[in-house]
């Protein structure tokens, strides 16, 4: 069995992947995870990856969970150019520096901002409270401007003058709160310009057939209850 990657392209850090395996003429295997019908909590999957997540690789008898640790993996393995993960000691440090900094800042104020503004009404037909809803979208907006002010500064891309894993995972990170309706390109020229950038060098189709799902975020059906029940301990753990 060659390699199979176990996605589900709602989440970001599966996009990530997805993009990146594809754009590098990756082979592989894609085994859709379901998280809305919360197929991640299935003993099957499990067998996987025992902390129900996605993403997972597995490669022969090899599995492999954490979206990072995944890119590294891949990288590592297949070859790919040396933009994406830089042998340059420095240029190297500056994606990893990125990829340190997102989980817990950039990552967490965008998924929020998509449950929050979307998932809740949607998913459990509950709205949070205005004032909950405006703390979240405030917090991204320091993140954001954290994003452009530290790492793109005045540059084309995250680390240097070409596209790297920091670009992959910063972009689908920001799709979110776009499915979401957050405007967070708007009035920001430079990140704008660096959005750009991105779609350019990972390709319009390509970037568009990974992002097309969250970007249909608002026309999610409701979850039946006992998924619901399921799900909803897993992404308060998440949000909060």
């Amino acid at each position: 069995m060659g390699l199979e990657l176990y996605l589900d392209l709602l989440s970001q850090p599966c996009r990530a992947i997805y993009i990146f395996a594809k754009k590098n003429g990756i082979p592989f295997e894609l085994r859709t995870v379901d998280l809305i019908k919360g197929q991640h909590l299935s003993d099957a999957f499990s067998q996987v990856n025992p902390l129900k997540k996605v993403p997972a690789l597995k490669d022969g008898d090899f599995t492999l969970s954490e979206s990072v640790a995944i890119l590294l993996y891949l990288t590592h393995k297949y070859k790919v150019p040396d933009h994406w993960y830089p042998q340059d000691l420095q240029a190297r440090a500056r994606v990893d520096e990125y990829l340190a900094w997102q989980h817990t800042t950039l990552r967490r104020s965008c998924l929020r901002a998509l449950w929050h503004k979307v998932m809740f009404p949607v998913f459990l037909g509950e709205p949070v409270s205005p004032q909950t809803l405006a703390a979240t979208l405030a917090e991204l907006d320091v993140n954001v401007q954290l994003l452009e002010d530290k790492f793109l500064q005045n540059k084309a891309f995250l680390a240097g003058p070409h596209i790297s894993l920091a670009d992959l995972v910063a972009i689908t990170e920001l799709m979110h709160p776009v499915g979401a309706g957050c405007q967070v390109f708007e009035g920001r020229l430079k990140l704008a310009a660096w959005r750009n950038h991105v779609e350019a060098a990972v390709g319009e189709d390509l970037f568009q057939e990974a992002h097309e799902i969250i970007l249909k975020a608002k026309d999610f059906p409701p979850a039946d209850p006992t998924t619901k029940q399921k799900l909803m301990p897993r992404v308060l753990a998440m949000i909060q």
